[in-house]
């Protein structure tokens, strides 16, 4: 008995070692375009259930604003201080805390090439990345970003401003404070 359970055994390995391996690619499954009998219509494509609702893709680029208001820039201050400060720093010239931390050094956002970089360069390296930053188009909504380049340019504004160009009631709340 156990010599015939041995030879079935012996028997039966060549014809499991030829299951092969599973392979996920290869399999039977529909495609977005194809027939289907499955389905009323025949098509695998289906309509979305009733009452489901879009996702809105934050990678997808909205025009760049045409007016830029204390709203937008407020707005920007926020997005800058949750997404750029711990690479860009407070200020903006690249000290952030994950450089502190050996991270590679960011790019100074106050340097005078990036002043002079067109707002849609700035709207583009936040969302495409550039050296070591990676982009964050997936991140940061698009109405976001251009808030930020707004905050941005506030922030090169604000950076070595000379005291004497400011209005009187903005010097004296300066000179108050030193």
């Amino acid at each position: 008995m156990r010599r015939a359970a041995s030879l079935l055994l012996v028997a039966a390995l060549p014809g499991l070692s030829a299951c092969g391996e599973a392979n996920m690619d290869d399999q039977a499954r529909a495609k977005t375009w194809d027939r289907n009998p499955f389905f009323p219509r025949q098509i695998t494509m289906r309509q979305p259930v009733p009452g489901t609702v879009p996702r809105v893709d934050p990678a997808r680029e909205a025009p760049q604003p045409q007016t830029i208001g204390r709203d937008l820039i407020d707005r920007g201050r926020e997005r800058y201080g949750v997404f750029c400060t711990p690479c860009h720093g407070q200020d903006g010239r690249g000290g952030g805390m994950i450089v502190a931390r050996g991270f590679p050094p960011a790019g100074d956002l106050t340097a005078e090439p990036l002043r002079r970089a067109p707002a849609a360069e700035i709207y583009g390296v936040i969302g495409n990345g550039r050296r070591a930053m990676f982009g964050m188009a997936q991140m940061i909504p698009s109405a976001d970003r251009w808030a930020i380049v707004a905050y941005v340019r506030a922030l090169q504004l604000s950076q070595d401003a000379v005291v004497a160009s400011l209005p009187p009631d903005d010097r004296a709340r300066l000179e108050a404070t030193r």
